[in-house]
């Protein structure tokens, strides 16, 4: 489990490298979660069905995480608390942000699952004419 802890952290190292070389406007912890999941799908796609599972290493070390995932808001929590006199003071801009930015996000999200589902149902559909030929 030491080994995935040193491959998550080490991502993230690369992806903080990359966002501050290519001046990317990306936290560096994503980019490590993408390179994360490009490594996991090339790993995936090059071998065999015993291959493409996710090492056990990484899925124990996974999973302890999401078990603990409730400690890791711990510092968020303790940060709005300790903030608590700027929440009260701009409350109005706080709270319209966080309406437009659900609004937003529902949308982009709603927007791009529309586009993808109609892609995908042109690919089913094609995909018989093409058999038939």
């Amino acid at each position: 489990m030491p080994s995935a802890f040193a491959i998550l952290v080490g991502l993230q190292l690369v992806g903080e490298v990359l966002r501050q070389t290519l001046h990317l406007p990306l936290p560096g912890p994503l980019i490590g979660m993408v390179l994360l999941t490009v490594l996991l799908v090339a790993r995936g796609s090059a071998g065999a069905a015993a291959q493409r599972a996710v090492p056990p290493p990484l899925l124990k070390a996974a999973n302890a995480l999401i078990a603990n995932m409730g400690l890791l808001f711990v510092p968020a929590g303790v940060g709005i608390i300790a903030e608590l006199g700027v929440l009260q003071q701009e409350w109005l801009p706080i709270l319209a942000g966080l309406l437009v930015s659900t609004v937003l996000g529902l949308a982009v999200t709603g927007l791009v699952m529309h586009h993808v589902s109609r892609v995908a149902g042109a690919g089913r559909r094609a995909l018989p004419e093409a058999a038939a030929e």
